[in-house]
């Protein structure tokens, strides 16, 4: 099954990604965790609880635009995960507003 994510940076800026599912969904979220880890994000909330929301939203905003930009496995993954994690046939990843739709 493929799926479609779309990573918003800004209004006039998006990039389509088509996500193969492939993983299950623990290997996408033990990923999404590395991934998480690797670029050394932080949590949003206070309360220092990190959703699988908060985590794709926060790989998108470390890794930043410039990797979005340019496809690579890296963008791949990210969006083969999100769909594998998320089972939605298309996902709206808006960085800037920080929404997942």
């Amino acid at each position: 099954m493929s799926s479609i994510v779309v990573v918003v940076f800004d209004r006039s800026r998006d990039y389509e990604l088509i996500a193969h599912a492939g993983a299950s969904r623990e290997e996408a979220n033990r990923w999404l965790d590395a991934q998480w880890e690797a670029l050394e994000c932080e949590p949003t909330s206070p309360m220092g609880k990190v959703l699988v929301l908060d985590r794709i939203l926060g790989i998108a905003q470390y890794a930043g635009e410039k990797r979005f930009a340019t496809p690579s496995a890296w963008t791949q993954q990210y969006a083969d995960a999100v769909a594998t994690v998320l089972g939605r046939p298309a996902v709206r990843i808006d960085v800037a507003d920080r929404v997942v739709g």
